[in-house]
């Protein structure tokens, strides 16, 4: 496919349903010749396929057959679990390889978002990194220019954060300051006491205060997709700690009157309004 045609493939709108996506765009992707724009499309792809793809890219030949094999092993799994599965399978074959550096680099910076999310999981398939090189490595990731990619990151982290949630947090008050709002979300969003698609923190259900190392940095923050997740971190708290929410956010109008504090009040509160569990003086 030539440069133009992908570029004119790049400025498409995604589809709402599968069988809505183009043949010429379902070919890309599958190819890795450009990202996805949506979870339709995402969702769409054929990772046996793109994993060979893209493997074949690298020049990794000798081990070609082996990976696509056992990642067709995955296919009945759901697509969390087979991005993971992958990743893992990645880690296991980089081991033994002697420039798995400039592999791993390839991956992790591969046009496909889907490849570099494979990266990012590769790196949680690793036990043997402290939590500063973890984070140190994530950090591209947690970056990355894809919505899918971030979201990856953070499912990538968070079960090495919950080792040592105290430490964790401690570590992480340095990405809740960054100038990059994915960074600063990516924070937030790992250590959602309940999350999306993740086993929950029970230690942040019971007791929501250490989180506020990091909240308390981003509670007036100007994004609103830092807002969101700050917003949502609360809710996951106020199904099981609703007092210690309506505290903090009652403190924290009082301590931060602006428009993005109210924002994030507003919809941290959503399903303790709904429930009508609110006291009339507490005005949303």
């Amino acid at each position: 496919m030539h440069t133009v045609e992908l570029e004119r493939l790049k400025a498409r709108k995604g589809a709402r349903k599968r069988s809505e996506i183009p043949n010429d765009v379902l070919w890309a992707l599958n190819h890795g010749k450009i990202e996805t724009v949506n979870l339709v499309e995402w969702l769409a792809i054929d990772m046996p396929f793109l994993l060979r793809n893209s493997l074949t890219e690298v020049g990794w030949e000798e081990q070609i057959d082996d990976l696509y094999d056992q990642s067709l092993k995955l296919q009945d799994q759901g697509i969390t679990k087979r991005l993971k599965g992958i990743g893992t399978i990645l880690f296991q074959a980089l081991e033994d390889e002697e420039n798995r550096t400039e592999i791993f680099e390839t991956l992790a910076s591969h046009t496909s978002d889907m490849v570099r999310a494979w990266a990012a999981f590769s790196i949680a398939a690793d036990q043997t990194f402290s939590l500063p090189e973890r984070l140190e490595i994530m950090r591209r990731f947690a970056a990355d220019g894809s919505f899918s990619v971030r979201e990856c990151a953070w499912d990538a982290l968070r079960s090495y954060l919950v080792e040592d949630l105290a430490y964790s947090l401690e570590l992480l008050t340095e990405w809740v300051k960054d100038e990059d709002p994915n960074i600063r979300r990516c924070a937030v969003e790992a250590t959602r006491p309940r999350g999306v698609w993740c086993k929950h923190i029970p230690t942040l259900k019971k007791n929501p205060d250490p989180g506020l190392t990091i909240l308390e940095f981003v509670r007036s923050d100007p994004s609103n997709y830092v807002q969101r997740s700050v917003a949502n971190w609360l809710n996951d708290a106020s199904k099981s700690n609703p007092d210690w929410v309506i505290n903090t956010c009652l403190r924290w109008r009082k301590e931060s009157p602006t428009k993005e504090t109210s924002w994030i009040i507003k919809h941290a509160l959503r399903t303790l309004k709904k429930q009508n569990t609110l006291s009339q003086d507490i005005k949303i």
